[in-house]
């Protein structure tokens, strides 16, 4: 029963990418074109990452299946999204903003969530947790999307952005977050509470350095959206797969846990 669930599973990951599969760039990929072969090389990951994600969580027990899930639909919505804005790129050079900010608007969201579905895991954690991560989040993403579309003045925008962003790094480092991790928390769980809360950090810190260079320093976008694409392309790899092999390894070292007691 268990290998027909994992062939079940297998066959609704294979066909969640028909869609975007079936959108294939009809442009050649120029071998000098390294932001192409970056966004060509995240989508293969993502559906690599999603594949495993979601045929893991039938070892995992099942107070962390949802947070591995979760890791699965992350990159699953990334993969998607990642299709097209590749096919976009390749045959026009532009910056796909629309389906980048699409992209985040749903993966951002769900990455916080994870902040508290691991501590639920392990303890009743207050809803309040949940809301001002997600709340935080939407603001920074808004900020962000209303600058770069030309909905408002970038500055504003900018601003706007990094004080959701600075709200949910107090919530993680400083507020209720952090102390449940703290204090009841086990050690597996601790420490990879602190590797997701230095990813949003440092990873993240790559959106609004990318963003103060190719808007508020004087140039035009357009001059710098191929290294400013590369780099969302390279940040994305740390933001979204690795923060979700860092769910996987504490899954199932508490799930081997467990099992040995």
């Amino acid at each position: 029963m268990p290998k027909l669930r994992l062939r079940w599973l297998s066959l609704g990951v294979s066909l969640a990418f028909l869609p975007a599969l079936a959108h294939a760039a009809t442009e050649n990929l120029d071998p000098n074109d390294y932001v192409g072969i970056s966004f060509w090389l995240i989508t293969m990951a993502l559906v690599a990452s999603t594949a495993f994600f979601f045929l893991e969580t039938q070892r995992v027990a099942g107070k962390w299946k949802t947070s591995l899930t979760v890791s699965g639909l992350v990159t699953l919505v990334a993969a998607v999204h990642y299709f097209y804005m590749r096919d976009i790129w390749v045959a026009t050079g532009s910056t796909p903003t629309v389906y980048r900010y699409i992209d985040w608007l749903i993966t951002v969201p769900l990455l916080m969530i994870e902040f508290y579905l691991i501590l639920a895991a392990i303890t009743k954690v207050p809803s309040g947790v949940f809301w001002r991560l997600l709340i935080g989040t939407f603001v920074m993403l808004a900020g962000g999307y209303a600058g770069e579309a030309g909905y408002v003045a970038v500055w504003p925008a900018f601003i706007v952005g990094m004080i959701g962003w600075a709200y949910i790094l107090y919530e993680v480092f400083m507020g209720q977050a952090s102390k449940i991790n703290a204090n009841e928390a086990p050690e597996s769980v601790q420490s990879a509470f602190k590797l997701m809360r230095l990813i949003v950090t440092f990873g993240w810190a790559i959106y609004p350095i990318g963003y103060f260079v190719g808007y508020l320093m004087g140039q035009d976008p357009s001059n710098s959206s191929a290294a400013l694409n590369l780099i969302y392309n390279l940040a994305d790899v740390v933001n979204k797969i690795a923060f979700g092999v860092i769910i996987w390894t504490v899954a199932t070292s508490e799930t081997e846990r467990a099992y040995v007691k």
